[in-house]
């Protein structure tokens, strides 16, 4: 595996290389990292991965400087999944002057959810996935559907730019505990570690309570949505989380359902993030 820290190190080195597929991370890497590794070879060849902490993603109170970086161990572990290129730009090289360009998702989708606690944090996704795309060119790239939302703007600005790119989603990974495989976790303590699978738990339950609300159907169905999601944050609140978001949208477009949505029986999700101690986990399950 070669790591190549320069733009136009990795042009040359991919020059005629048009079935390339691309896992873009920010380093610190784990099983569902390397999992995303393996798609992306049954997708394209040559795998290249980068691994790049984007400051533009970041808010002022965020952990920005404490973020993990591994560089060394996560080099050891892309080459035994036979990553042929890894791409770890400085931010010297990656902005080399102010990024005064951004790209700035649609305030219906960017805005809403983890853009709503997170002001910019899309804008900033989308600045830096663009930049590394016009950087590989590749013809597939690999996201994870933990970060659900991320996962749709980056399909769609993809489509709206007419990008040659193919965006693939990989499925969460998790822990034999149900806990979705994070970088931040290494933040949480025995004790929340110990706690933090009863996230999962949480929207295992809200989603057979949204089916048995479906099944029955008695007062309007997106009433008793909102109960759900409000009965749900009220019984994590309880047991020491934070609550930010527990929303039940539609799949398609992460809108709130309305009551004939929900009567066309329309595919579902269910988005959380939630604080426990001092760290952030977000996860989801799909209705």
């Amino acid at each position: 595996m070669k790591i190549v820290t320069d733009i136009q190190e990795l042009r040359d080195q991919l020059r005629g290389q048009n079935r390339a597929s691309f896992v873009p991370t920010m380093g610190n890497l784990h099983e569902g990292h390397l999992s995303l590794m393996r798609i992306a070879r049954q997708h394209g060849d040559p795998v290249i991965a980068s691994i790049f902490v984007n400051r533009l993603q970041f808010g002022p109170h965020e952990d920005f400087d404490q973020y993990p970086r591994t560089l060394e161990a996560d080099a050891e572990k892309l080459e035994k999944e036979g990553v042929y290129v890894l791409f770890a730009p400085t931010e010297k090289v990656l902005y080399p002057e102010p990024q005064e360009y951004r790209v700035d998702p649609p305030k219906q989708l960017g805005d809403i959810l983890e853009g709503e606690f997170r002001p910019g944090f899309f804008k900033g996704v989308c600045t830096v996935v663009l930049k590394l795309f016009s950087c590989v060119q590749p013809r597939v790239a690999v996201f994870g559907k933990k970060d659900y939302q991320q996962l749709m703007i980056i399909r769609q600005m993809a489509h709206q730019f007419a990008l040659p790119v193919e965006i693939v989603a990989g499925e969460t990974i998790r822990a034999d505990d149900g806990l979705a495989l994070s970088s931040r976790n290494a933040y949480l303590s025995d004790a929340e570690r110990a706690e933090a699978p009863h996230l999962q738990a949480s929207l295992q339950q809200l989603r057979l309570d949204v089916l048995d609300a479906i099944h029955r159907a008695g007062q309007p169905l997106d009433q008793s949505l909102r109960e759900l999601e409000k009965k749900t944050a009220d019984t994590l609140t309880q047991r020491g989380w934070q609550p930010d978001y527990i929303a039940i949208r539609k799949r398609a477009d992460l809108l709130a359902p309305s009551n004939d949505d929900l009567l066309a029986k329309k595919e579902l999700v269910i988005l959380a993030a939630a604080k426990l101690g001092k760290t952030r986990l977000i996860d989801n399950l799909e209705i």
